[in-house]
């Protein structure tokens, strides 16, 4: 797997082999940043901004963001193997002083003080996974997001989720079975 943009693109990252986890497509990755960067309706810019990355995995959203030029990125996931891969691949690029990574489950982290806000939301949970609604949640209640902010969750394209209490969707796309939706909270 390789960093498709910014200072660090080319460089491969590790990932993890197994049927639990499934990475985040290049064309799809590449798709968002395009959307992030050039749409009309999305006034977040990935420069300076800091990022959430829930249910990060191997981090290869956020460590596309930080070859971006994002601020920060602070990661959680609480798959031991694939956290210790992240760490690996954020100390292999040198990028490790500009992350936050929490091996916990989400809400763990959500439910303590958090005084920073962020800009960039990027929420990819399993697909059967439904406890994301109660981070959207957690999210929304404690005001953790910047006035100019935009969420990307990644979902499988047959999924008929209900956002309307959490966010306001902005833009839908689909790629082959993922859909990813751009919404704001309100």
């Amino acid at each position: 797997m390789r960093i498709i943009g910014g200072t660090l693109k080319g460089r491969e990252i590790n990932f993890l082999r197994n049927s639990n986890t499934r990475p985040l497509k290049d064309n799809v990755k590449e798709s968002i940043f395009n959307i992030l960067k050039h749409s009309n309706i999305i006034e977040t810019k990935i420069e300076n901004s800091n990022i959430l990355d829930l249910y990060s995995g191997i981090g290869s959203f956020g460590i596309e963001c930080l070859s971006r030029g994002a601020k920060k990125v602070t990661f959680i996931d609480q798959n031991d193997k694939a956290v210790n891969i992240l760490k690996n691949n954020l100390i292999k690029l040198l990028m490790i002083n500009k992350t936050e990574v929490w091996n916990k489950k989400i809400e763990n982290f959500l439910q303590k003080k958090i005084k920073k806000k962020f800009d960039i939301f990027f929420i990819d949970p399993p697909f059967k996974d439904l406890t994301f609604y109660h981070n959207l949640e957690s999210i929304k209640r404690k005001k953790i997001y910047q006035k100019k902010h935009i969420v990307i969750i990644h979902r499988e394209k047959k999924t008929r989720d209900k956002f309307e209490d959490y966010i306001n969707i902005v833009l839908t796309k689909t790629y082959g079975r993922s859909k990813i939706i751009f919404g704001l909270f309100s």
